[in-house]
């Protein structure tokens, strides 16, 4: 499904040292499968997805999805490719101004041309619990509920590569576990690969693999070990 070869992506600020977003990393997500990923901020995971999502060339290595090679893609192959096999789920919630909870939803149906949007995405609106609010403006949702609309656009054109950039960080723990069950019932059920880069401690029961990214370099996920604070017993 997807995968990963020596991907290298480097910064460079002034005359210092380059930043190492990305110093060779291999990966491989089958269909089906969920994969968390952790590291501090800064470590490269922000660029990881960019690059996954065709937003952003690498320097060297390659991205590919079902043997296609994504970083190969011209402009307008990448925005097909993001609109038709690939579903973002992003930090920020950028939404249609003054547009309605389902229009934003079905936003990447119309743009397919796909009959009964609105009726295709409703469902999936109603198990993220936006199913009173589908005639709100985005404007009025809170920040959790904006983040669930995000996810319910990002699954709408059940697409083959899911990646979700901290998609929990906006919700309390009810919410993030039903967001994470979502995305755990939708991998397994479309058979789609899903790539999460998350905060979140509780990722982790839901993911099939949780690994690490620090200083651009990919390895084995090492959680920090909780501490007694002073006067515990």
């Amino acid at each position: 499904m997807l995968e990963l070869r020596e991907l290298v992506k480097h910064y460079r600020v002034g005359e210092g040292e380059p930043i190492r977003a990305v110093d060779g990393v291999s990966l491989s997500i089958e269909t089906g499968e969920l994969v968390a990923l952790y590291g501090p901020s800064g470590s490269g995971k922000s660029t990881l997805l960019t690059l996954v999502a065709a937003l952003l060339r690498p320097d060297s290595g390659t991205v590919a999805l079902d043997g296609r090679e994504i970083s190969a893609l011209s402009e307008e192959e990448a925005a097909r490719y993001r609109l038709h096999d690939l579903g973002f789920i992003s930090q920020t919630a950028d939404l249609l101004p003054g547009a309605r909870v389902i229009e934003n939803a079905a936003l990447k149906l119309w743009l397919s041309d796909r009959r009964g949007a609105e009726e295709r995405v409703r469902p999936l609106l109603e198990r993220l619990g936006l199913g009173e609010r589908l005639k709100h403006r985005s404007e009025q949702l809170s920040i959790g509920e904006r983040q669930r609309l995000m996810i319910a656009l990002a699954l709408s054109m059940k697409p083959r590569l899911v990646l979700a950039d901290e998609p929990t960080g906006s919700l309390d723990t009810q919410r993030s576990n039903e967001v994470l069950a979502l995305l755990r019932e939708v991998c397994e059920e479309q058979q789609v690969a899903v790539l999460l880069v998350t905060h979140d401690p509780q990722a982790a029961a839901f993911a099939d693999r949780v690994l690490e990214l620090r200083d651009g370099r990919l390895g084995p996920y090492r959680p920090v070990p909780m501490t007694l604070s002073a006067g515990a017993s």
